[in-house]
């Protein structure tokens, strides 16, 4: 899977869950301000990128750190390089 190829199923995966426009899923919106999601929503986005992705984030620091859709973009591109190391 490309890098472009899982960019556009984490947008698409979230834009379904959160039912998001994805006219508004660009890198630098912010998961809080520009999506309107809040911290119950964060538990959920985790809970549906492990599911799209098959590996399990929630012990991870770094999901701490996320605040755009940027972000979440190079965590889950950051993820599958580590497995397939």
């Amino acid at each position: 899977m490309t890098d472009s190829e899982i960019i556009r199923l984490i947008d698409t995966s979230l834009a379904e869950e959160f039912e998001l426009d994805q006219a508004t899923l660009t890198p630098d919106a912010h998961i809080y301000e520009d999506l309107g999601l809040d911290s119950l929503d964060m538990v959920d986005m985790v809970v549906v990128l492990e599911k799209a992705f098959h590996f399990k984030i929630r012990e991870e620091e770094a999901i701490r750190e996320i605040r755009t859709l940027g972000d979440i973009h190079e965590f889950v591109l950051s993820k599958k390089r580590e497995m397939g190391a």
